[in-house]
């Protein structure tokens, strides 16, 4: 069997990973990988950590690109490769623009897809923009649908899939977790060793969603911003996104104060080292959602809807929406109320058992061999 994985950005290579390592210990598949290159410096990173060296690299990035040029870009480019390889099965995993547009240029060759973290849904198919209707796009072209929990299998069955074709394998980000995690990390930036994780609570920011830029994002960084005036033990880590628009309003709230730190983003290593080592979680991420539960962190969204309803129903996570007064509660009940901290940090984390990838290529032998 000849398996095409194609990925573009930097949580898809994340996830990916591990697939990838799967298939090269399988004597009897063909591993090719194909990267768009839809984010271009921080796929790069993710490539070398896990030591993965794509067969083809489309190359698209170019600096303001438009959802119409990514996905026109990487059919094209993508054709090609489809061409030349001829697979019998192309992988693809999530729901970015480069898994939208491989899974066309697919169907277009009547190639097999597989779709990996297949089923998610938040409900809203602006938010998130434009990720709910690529999965839900790519949805309809796929043969094999890997859901990573029994709830993302009931939103396929919802919308008439065949429950043969659907396969609930867990989340293949807590494969790269457990791979990532290091005792004793040292991180390159000096501020992060020097913080004092063990007298202080440490928070981890992320925010950088399209529909939250503007008046939401605002409302979570005032929020922050006055808890941690507030809370003199409390210390923020605010990774900052690259998008000019999120820096402005960072640079509004958090210039000048002492304990909260922008920094640049991280690269995957150094990012899920300080997760593992801060006291809790503020985002508005997708795939944090998923890791930081598996390290025994408590998580606050900071968006109107999420798709991974699984770990606010498990307790490990709390949607929490953009309004201000909601955030700044919840962050204060979180630095206070020992028992709901409590409750979420130990809450079972309902998104796998880090044996993933494994199950994910398990299935697609057995599939391939009843089809021959």
């Amino acid at each position: 069997m000849k398996v095409l994985t194609v990925f573009g950005t930097r949580p898809e290579a994340i996830k990916m990973a591990p697939i990838v390592k799967e298939l090269e210990k399988r004597k009897n598949i063909e591993s090719v990988v194909a990267v768009t290159g839809q984010h271009r410096q921080m796929l790069d990173q993710v490539l070398s950590i896990f030591n993965i060296k794509p067969d083809y690299d489309i190359n698209i990035f170019k600096p303001g690109q438009t959802l119409t040029e990514i996905t026109t870009n990487s059919m094209l480019g993508l054709e090609k490769v489809l061409d030349e390889v001829k697979p019998d099965v192309l992988l693809i995993q999530g729901d970015t623009t480069t898994v939208f547009s491989a899974s066309v240029a697919a169907f277009y060759k009547k190639i097999k897809i597989g779709h990996i973290e297949a089923g998610l849904r938040s409900g809203n198919i602006y938010s998130p923009f434009p990720e709910e209707a690529n999965r839900k796009l790519t949805g309809i072209l796929t043969n094999y649908h890997f859901a990573p929990t029994e709830t993302n299998r009931d939103n396929l069955l919802r919308e008439g899939y065949d429950e043969k074709n659907i396969f609930v394998t867990g989340n293949t980000v807590i494969d790269a977790l457990k791979y990532a995690i290091k005792d004793n990390y040292v991180f390159d930036e000096e501020i992060l060793n020097s913080i004092d994780y063990e007298n202080k609570k440490v928070i981890l920011l992320t925010s950088h969603r399209r529909e939250n830029i503007g008046q939401p994002m605002e409302n979570i960084f005032k929020a922050v911003e006055d808890v941690v005036m507030e809370e003199k033990d409390v210390e923020v880590i605010f990774p900052v996104h690259l998008n000019p628009k999120v820096r402005e309003i960072a640079h509004k709230y958090f210039d000048g104060k002492d304990r909260i730190h922008m920094i640049e983003p991280l690269d995957y290593l150094p990012f899920s080292n300080l997760m593992n080592k801060v006291y809790l979680v503020m985002t508005d991420s997708g795939g944090v959602q998923e890791e930081a539960p598996a390290l025994g962190k408590p998580v606050l969204v900071l968006r109107e809807e999420t798709e991974r309803m699984e770990g606010v129903l498990a307790d490990t996570a709390k949607l929490l929406g953009t309004d201000y007064k909601v955030i700044y509660d919840n962050f204060k009940n979180l630095l206070h109320n020992k028992d709901e901290y409590n409750k979420m940090a130990h809450a079972i984390n309902p998104y796998g058992d880090g044996n993933s990838a494994k199950k994910i290529i398990d299935i697609l032998e057995e599939e391939f061999e009843k089809e021959k």
